[in-house]
C-alpha cells in the first residue's frame, strides 16, 4: 500500500501540501535567524510529499518548545488549517479515508513540528 498509496497521494494532492511545507522553509529562510526553521520545513516537506510508511516520533527541549510557539504564531495555523480540511473531505468516502488520515497526521506535525522526526516504519 505504501508505494501504491504514496503515488496516489502525490497526483491527488499532496503535492501541493508539500508546496506549502517548501513555501514556508522560503519564507523562514529569507532571515538568517530563520534559516534552521526553513530547513526543518524543507525536511517535512518530504513527508508532506509522500506520508504513507512513515511515522512520526514527538520530542524535544525547551528550544523546540520556543521554535514551535513562534512557528505557530507565523505559519503553522495556516498549514494545519489546510491538512486538516483537505483530511475531513477526504474521509467523506471510504476510499478517502486512508488519505484523510494522513492529512491527519500532517495537520499535527504542522502545530509543533520542532522536536519531531520522520521515522521509516
Amino acid at each position: 500500500m505504501g508505494c501504491l498509496g504514496n503515488i496516489i497521494w502525490f497526483l491527488c494532492g499532496g503535492i501541493w501540501q508539500g508546496l506549502g511545507w517548501i513555501f514556508s522553509g522560503v519564507f523562514w529562510c529569507i532571515t538568517i535567524i530563520g534559516i534552521p526553521i526553513g530547513m526543518q520545513c524543507f525536511k517535512f516537506a518530504s513527508l508532506a510529499f509522500f506520508p504513507f510508511g512513515k511515522e512520526i516520533n514527538y520530542g524535544g527541549g525547551a528550544v523546540s518548545l520556543l521554535a514551535n510557539i513562534l512557528w505557530l504564531i507565523l505559519s503553522g495555523i495556516p498549514l494545519a488549517l489546510s491538512a486538516a480540511v483537505n483530511g475531513l473531505l477526504l474521509c467523506c468516502t471510504i476510499i478517502g479515508i486512508p488519505f484523510g488520515l494522513q492529512c491527519f497526521k500532517i495537520a499535527k506535525l504542522s502545530l509543533m513540528p520542532f522536536g519531531a522526526s520522520v521515522n521509516e516504519s
